[in-house]
């Protein structure tokens, strides 16, 4: 028997299974990727020879979550949808505790987003009591270089992994604010990660400001904000703002690890 056949076959000494372990980093490297990739570069990410790779994609494949497009290369599965949907339901679940306390303190909108292949997904929100509030539905998709939750989450990401998501996405201008230029993006982000906060300030839809925070330990890269009317939310309220982000997010974090 091989080498690569027994190691697959046996557990590791700590107790986890090393084919299952490396079915999972295949997944999260096609995720990585922007949802497809072909097998020598599946190789390159995972450190893992491309006869083990093969093997592995076969079952992927035939349980629905991979599939291998007429290219030859290999892309996320229709089956994993359904995963991550009762996933992210869940997680919401979870945050929306937090996001109803933030409102009670801050008035404003508050929601929780992830980062799902190349943009932000909302997860969960409570909204304002104000008649005139921001409201973004669950499951809307947002950019990384223009939303606040995009750049809470891109500022603790790689720069390669953040440009080659923006190389996919594009930066297209939603408002005259948006930042339309990698570098001088990077150089925000710099600024995000020093003062541990971000703010979309009109870059999405004008007259419209939001503040966001990452979210530590959670399972995916995550980010809570509070947004609103700039009539209400400039000035000083980002000193009240942010500690409160900060904890509600701390919170969130510890609930999900």
């Amino acid at each position: 028997m091989s080498e690569s056949a027994t190691s697959e076959k046996a557990p590791k000494r700590n107790g986890k299974i090393q084919s299952v372990e490396r079915a999972f980093a295949l997944l999260e490297a096609i995720a990585d990727a922007g949802g497809e990739i072909s097998t020598s570069e599946l190789s390159t990410r995972s450190g893992l020879p491309v006869p083990t790779i093969h093997r592995q994609l076969q079952t992927l494949v035939a349980l629905g979550y991979v599939r291998q497009l007429p290219s030859r290369w290999y892309a996320l599965g229709a089956r994993l949808v359904r995963l991550g949907d009762h996933a992210s339901k869940q997680l919401g679940g979870i945050a929306r505790p937090e996001l109803v306390s933030l409102v009670q303190d801050l008035s404003e909108t508050a929601n929780l987003a992830m980062l799902d292949g190349d943009h932000m997904v909302y997860i969960a929100q409570s909204p304002s009591p104000h008649a005139m509030r921001m409201f973004t539905e669950v499951g809307r998709q947002a950019l990384l270089h223009n939303s606040g939750v995009g750049k809470a989450v891109g500022a603790f990401l790689p720069e390669e992994q953040v440009r080659a998501i923006l190389g996919r996405t594009g930066m297209p201008a939603a408002t005259p604010q948006t930042l339309t230029d990698i570098d001088a993006l990077a150089t925000q982000l710099a600024t995000v990660r020093a003062r541990g906060y971000a703010v979309d300030e009109q870059e999405q839809e004008v007259g419209v400001q939001c503040y966001a925070v990452p979210v530590p330990g959670a399972p995916a890269p995550m980010a809570v904000s509070v947004i609103g009317p700039v009539s209400r939310v400039a000035g000083d309220f980002v000193d009240v703002a942010v500690p409160r982000l900060k904890e509600a997010a701390a919170r969130i974090g510890a609930l999900m690890s």
